[in-house]
């Protein structure tokens, strides 16, 4: 499974990290994910999600269905 968020499609970014002597070394910097399980009333259903934080608070602002509705609508299979 990828480390993507299916909302907002954050995923890792990669860069060096840089020691003291200031030797470079490749790291990688994950996104915030979270498994988060919501309830679509229209459905009857519970939908579980990978999303970042940020992704949480955008669903607590539109609302589930609204997003879920978005999701389908690129061809995101729930």
């Amino acid at each position: 499974m990828s480390r993507r968020c299916v909302v907002t499609g954050a995923k890792p970014s990669f860069g060096n990290a840089v020691s003291h002597s200031h030797r470079r070394t490749r790291r990688r910097w994950n996104p915030n994910l979270q498994n988060h399980r919501y309830w679509l009333p229209s459905e009857r259903r519970w939908v579980r999600l990978t999303l970042t934080a940020k992704a949480v608070k955008t669903v607590d602002r539109k609302g589930i269905e609204t997003v879920v509705a978005q999701l389908r609508a690129r061809g995101v299979k729930l």
